[in-house]
This record gives structure tokens, C-alpha cells and sequence, in this order.
């Protein structure tokens, strides 16, 4: 079948649930061939709303896919299964209830922890192609099509795994094989620029700075000196 929301119109297959929204105007419609059957449940209550970011819809996709749609659809028809006049069938079908929120936000953790470790795969890949390829021209959309990512999504996925951007990992990297090369080597500072993917000496010169707090030109000088400074201060 099919559902509408905001304007737009979602598919819909066999084992997805969808979510409905107070004061939301939907609309949705069976397939004229195969038609589907569906399990409903209302409610409401202060509860509600805090329990609802914790169900695996997203925020712009009304529709979830269950992992266990068999079980899924067994407690919502335990809900049904326990109507009746009495006190206690309100109690049960409120019992039945917690129990199938209490599988979707379960579904939802699962899959909060399948995304994070898919998002932490991004990250590693972009790091190992930074580590590759830094030395020559490359940007973040170049990053972002090695991972097969959009640019936008790599810029989360990093944030979030490294708490860094993409662009400050790929500078500071550059920065740190700079101050490698620059210790342990002859090169000039033009070569070690160049060498580390900034083809423009004078603005390597200023996020060297920036980063280390002094120009290429005195790193060598500056860590002589804290060296020698750490070796005259005495030991606790």
C-alpha cells in the first residue's frame, strides 16, 4: 500500500510500521492487487511523549522496517486479544501495550548500534585514505567519494566518531607529518610543505602556526628549548 504525509507519499510493504502523529493529516491507501492487512494501536498520556523518541522512527521518515515483524505483529494482536468490559481487561491490554513499545524501542537500540558501527566503518576508511593521500591534492568531496558517502554525511559520521571534521583530521595530520619532517629530515620548508599536500608555502606557514604556535621556520628551535627546559626542572 501507500502513505501520505506533508505532501509526500511513501510505499509501503509487508512488515513496516508506520507512525502517526497527533493532529497529523494522513492519508493511506491499500494496494488494489494485493492488499495489505494491518495492526493499529492508539494511545496517549504523558508517557506518550517520552517515549516516542525512543521508538525507531526517524524524524523525516514516518515508516520503520521491523527486524522481528512476526513478533511485532503478536503484541499488538495481544493487545486486541485482551479487550473486554472489565477493570482488568484495561489493565491488561495497558500491560500488552508497554510490551510492544518496549520491543520497538528495544528494535531501535539495535539498530541506533548497527548505525553507529556502520558510521565508525566511514570514519575508518576516510582516516586510511587521508593517511594515503595526503600528501597530494585532495579535498573532502574527494574523501567522501573513496568512502561512498555524501559530503554532508561524512561530515557527521566524523564529528561523531572522532569529534573532529573531516577537514581539521585531514590538517591536522598534514601538520603532524610536517613536524616529522622537519625534525628528522633536510628538506626545506617549501619541500616539507609540499611534501604534505600544501602547495602554497605561506599558507602552510600560517595553519602551522596556528596549530603548533610557532612558524615552521621556529619549530625546531622552540622544541630544543622545551626540551631543555624540561630536563632542568626537578623531579618531584
Amino acid at each position: 500500500g501507500s502513505f501520505q504525509v506533508d505532501g509526500r507519499t511513501y510505499p509501503l510493504h509487508a512488515g513496516q510500521a508506520i507512525l502517526i502523529k497527533p493532529s497529523q493529516l494522513v492519508r493511506y491507501e491499500a494496494d488494489e492487487k494485493e492488499p495489505w492487512e494491518y495492526y493499529w494501536v492508539g494511545f496517549n498520556g504523558t508517557y506518550a511523549s517520552r517515549v516516542l523518541p525512543k521508538l525507531p522512527f526517524a524524524e523525516d521518515v514516518p515508516y520503520y522496517t521491523c527486524r522481528k515483524p512476526d513478533r511485532i505483529r503478536e503484541l499488538l494482536y495481544n493487545i486486541f486479544l485482551s479487550r473486554g468490559p472489565e477493570a482488568y481487561h484495561d489493565a491488561l491490554m495497558v500491560g500488552h501495550l508497554y510490551l510492544f513499545l518496549a520491543e520497538l524501542m528495544q528494535e531501535a537500540q539495535t539498530t541506533e548500534s548497527h548505525r553507529s558501527s556502520a558510521s565508525s566503518q566511514y570514519v575508518v576508511k576516510a582516516m586510511k585514505y587521508i593517511q594515503f593521500n595526503y600528501s597530494h591534492d585532495i579535498s573532502i568531496d574527494d574523501i567522501a567519494r573513496s568512502v561512498g558517502v555524501s559530503r554532508s554525511h561524512l561530515y557527521r559520521v566524523f564529528m561523531n566518531n572522532a569529534g573532529c571534521s573531516p577537514i581539521d583530521y585531514l590538517t591536522d595530520y598534514r601538520i603532524n607529518e610536517a613536524c616529522y619532517l622537519l625534525k628528522n629530515s633536510k628538506l626545506s620548508i617549501a619541500e616539507v610543505a609540499a611534501s604534505v599536500g600544501f602547495f602554497d608555502q605561506f599558507y602552510f606557514s600560517r595553519v602551522f602556526k596556528k596549530a603548533k604556535g610557532v612558524p615552521p621556520s621556529k619549530f625546531l628551535q622552540h622544541e630544543l628549548e622545551t626540551a631543555a627546559l624540561a630536563k632542568e626542572e626537578p623531579s618531584p
